[in-house]
């Protein structure tokens, strides 16, 4: 198993190669996320026993909208918790297809693109002073995938939250591996 930076481990083999993506290491701020996390459950749980109580129906409908904002930040730390703590995203490409899995623990679902349908394979690059770069760089984001490609006209991608050196690497390895699989195919 070689590596291509922190967070890259692949097996390259004559017939395929595959590729395994691990979150990014925070270290201890995993730790102060969770913290967090329980935090706003317990207050999400005390907003929602105010439903018992006698409020006039104004009151019901600003707590109603208070706990809406809460479900949708809830559903966003939890997701990214999990994916710090779980998840991986597994990338195979042999002869035929480019699979795409992203996973949390054993858990997700494979994608599978052929080959010779894949086109604009890229890595968009984000300017360093930008807020997307400062928002990227947060913890409690999951980020976005850094290496895209359009397969039969819609645009799909992978590799949450490389550093663009690592998505560079990786991008040349994929590459490189699929344009000797469709010139082994024009031979054959």
């Amino acid at each position: 198993m070689k590596w291509i930076g922190e967070r890259i481990s692949f097996v390259d083999k004559k017939e395929s190669a595959s590729f395994v993506i691990y979150p990014p290491k925070i270290g201890n701020k995993k730790y102060i996320i969770l913290v967090w996390t329980i935090l706003w459950m317990l207050i999400g749980g005390y907003v929602s026993t105010q439903f018992f109580y006698d409020y006039s129906e104004k009151e019901k409908i600003a707590l109603i909208i208070f706990m809406s904002f809460w479900l949708y930040f809830a559903v966003r730390v939890i997701r990214t918790l999990v994916y710090l703590f779980y998840g991986r995203e597994y990338i195979k490409v042999d002869e035929t297809a480019l699979r795409v899995k992203s996973a949390t623990g054993k858990y997700g679902k494979a994608r599978q693109f052929f080959i010779e349908n894949i086109t604009k394979f890229e890595v968009p690059s984000i300017k360093e002073s930008s807020f997307q770069q400062s928002y990227e760089n947060s913890p409690w984001v999951r980020g976005t995938n850094k290496v895209q490609f359009e397969y039969m006209g819609k645009t799909y991608s992978f590799g949450r939250k490389l550093s663009e050196k690592d998505a560079k690497l990786l991008f040349n390895v994929i590459t490189k591996r699929i344009s000797q699989y469709l010139k082994k195919k024009s031979k054959a």
